[in-house]
């Protein structure tokens, strides 16, 4: 590259942004190296809190990922053809969610040299190993999936035309997919929240609910991050091409699909409190009055659920770009909050079982320095691979099937004329 293409590169505002990310991925890359050299003895992590920064970001990615799997199924399911290109860009969102998470979990489970015992060691009876071969299988769903937008790579068509029209041709099973998409990503979603309602030890996690708030959560986290990330990409740069009333209109269904989940989010909560049970009680102080009360209250129910609501059902303000912007951007503030004190409200509470009474005592938690610069740079791999997407990929352009409707319409009038 010239010293002259070099200057305009760093010199433009993507190029300052790709260079902002790749210092991320870089420092992320160091330090998932001395997790994997040193262990988790780097990190705060232990046997009383073995779940933390990771996993949060491992559940938020999958859940903000979940636009994939209700759009597809909306679109090939159930007809809404309409929203076939907020799908394309649902279905690329979903890809860098669940890779993040795949990523997350490398450096999480210890020894990442194992990862592949799941696959062939069989526990049928264990949730996790369920998600870990959903996660497996849906991932392969979404990179079948994502094949057709890789033909829309402008290299690509030039260089490997007979390629792209191969990837192109994967379009025609996309119904197909849609339904096994459907299948294994509410099997997983469902599960991830069952992993803590089954684990009888820990009282506060101990309900059947966590399963529906986590499918509803991903709905609405998914759908809200890609109609935010849609308009978000319009804004910044000419090559993503929207049309604004479609995304009006999902964050209109966001809005009232938020108002079953605040429901559903407050009968979770206040129904812990008819009775004292050990260790559910304190788990729930901790939630509403301690630690996590400021990101319970104001993350997760203010400004995560209550504001959005108000913004996105009232079309006076839905209509407004910046406020359904920052509705949309709340709500995935609000999933991730979510997420994160599902995870430690169940783990800072230490139940003894010792005979007598049950002895109820607290431990603590801060992620290490090693775990946010690894985290920092999970993010900023989704970052970067959304953003190629849609410099490359024409991840959001929703003239594509526009342009395709119209063809197939004069082809369509051109046969019966004949």
């Amino acid at each position: 590259m010239k010293a002259s293409n070099i200057k305009s590169f760093f010199g433009s505002a993507w190029g300052r942004w790709i260079s902002i990310l790749s210092l991320f991925l870089v420092m992320g890359l160091g330090a998932g190296l001395i997790v994997f050299w040193k262990g988790l003895s780097v990190t705060h992590l232990s046997d009383l809190v073995p779940w933390g920064l990771w996993i949060t970001i491992d559940l938020s990615s999958i859940a903000l990922a979940g636009g994939a799997f209700f759009l597809c199924a909306g679109v090939y399911l159930l007809g809404l053809k309409q929203y076939q290109p907020v799908a394309r860009t649902a279905t690329f969102i979903g890809l860098a969610g669940y890779t993040m998470a795949m990523l997350a979990l490398m450096l999480d489970i210890g020894r990442p040299d194992r990862f592949w015992h799941a696959i062939i060691y069989w526990n049928e009876h264990s949730l996790l190993w369920e998600v870990t071969m959903c996660v497996c299988l849906y991932l392969t769903v979404l990179v079948l999936e994502v094949l057709p937008i890789l033909s829309s790579f402008d290299w690509l068509r030039k260089h490997f035309p007979v390629i792209a029209e191969k990837l192109e041709g994967v379009h025609h099973y996309a119904p197909y997919l849609a339904i096994v998409g459907l299948c294994l990503s509410m099997l997983h979603q469902s599960s991830l929240g069952a992993i803590y309602g089954v684990l009888k030890a820990r009282p506060y996690w101990f309900r059947p609910d966590i399963a529906v708030l986590f499918i509803m959560s991903a709905i609405a986290g998914g759908m809200a991050l890609t109609v935010f990330a849609s308009m978000l990409s319009a804004r910044l740069t000419k090559r993503a091409v929207i049309k604004d009333e479609l995304l009006d209109r999902v964050a209109y269904f966001v809005g009232w699909i938020m108002v079953a989940y605040l429901y559903f989010r407050f009968w979770d909560a206040l129904s812990m409190t008819y009775t004292y049970e050990a260790g559910r009680t304190e788990g729930l102080n901790i939630l509403t009055s301690g630690v996590l009360s400021f990101n319970f209250w104001f993350g997760e129910m203010l400004l995560g659920a209550v504001l959005p609501i108000i913004i996105l059902l009232r079309k006076k303000t839905r209509s407004n770009p910046v406020l359904r912007m920052i509705a949309l951007a709340l709500i995935v503030g609000g999933v991730v909050a979510y997420r994160w004190d599902t995870n430690l409200s169940g783990l800072l509470v230490l139940v003894s079982y010792m005979p007598g009474e049950p002895t109820v005592r607290y431990t603590m938690y801060r992620p290490s320095i090693i775990e946010w610069i690894a985290g920092l740079g999970i993010i900023s791999y989704g970052l970067t691979l959304f953003s190629l997407g849609v410099r490359y990929l024409h991840v959001v352009d929703h003239r594509i099937y526009e342009q395709e409707r119209q063809t197939a319409k004069v082809e369509s009038a051109e046969t019966a004329t004949a």
